[in-house]
């Protein structure tokens, strides 16, 4: 019997330990990997929900400023500030303030939305370390223009 033919069992149960070492290390980095996945997903098209909300105040002030004379009231600014912000899942709550106002007086629009997030990060946290995160977070944003 020469060397080689002696070992060959050792080479093989060697080759099994590897693959078992694989799928443990495999099984112990698939949690991190998906929560750094989904935290990049859901905090991207957070933060693209958010743009959204601050664009359709400035949109719903700008309109205010420009038409909120004695003749446009609160409904025509609620209604463009909510096609501004069409594109958004859920609704948006919208508040006007100082519309119809005076010359020279700030009319300020304020629009808040929950964001319901789409992937599931806060029960992946709360399963690894206990802390979780809420199903919907609330973004607001607000903007002021002069009245025209």
């Amino acid at each position: 019997m020469d060397a080689d033919s002696h070992n060959l069992p050792d080479k093989r149960r060697k080759g099994r330990r590897q693959r078992g070492q694989s799928l443990v290390e495999f099984a112990l980095v698939i949690p991190l990997f998906l929560v750094m996945v989904f935290g990049i997903i859901d905090f991207g098209l957070g933060l693209k929900s958010w743009i959204t909300i601050t664009n359709a105040a400035r949109e719903g002030a700008r309109y205010a400023a420009v038409t909120c004379g004695e003749t446009t009231g609160d409904a025509a600014v609620i209604a463009k500030t909510e096609d501004a912000a069409a594109d958004l899942a859920g609704d948006v709550d919208v508040t006007v303030t100082n519309c119809p106002g005076e010359s020279t007086e700030s009319v300020i629009v304020e629009v808040e939305y929950e964001y319901t997030l789409i992937t599931p990060l806060g029960g992946m946290l709360s399963f690894l370390g206990g802390v979780g995160l809420p199903s919907t977070i609330a973004l607001s944003s607000s903007s002021d223009m002069r009245v025209e």
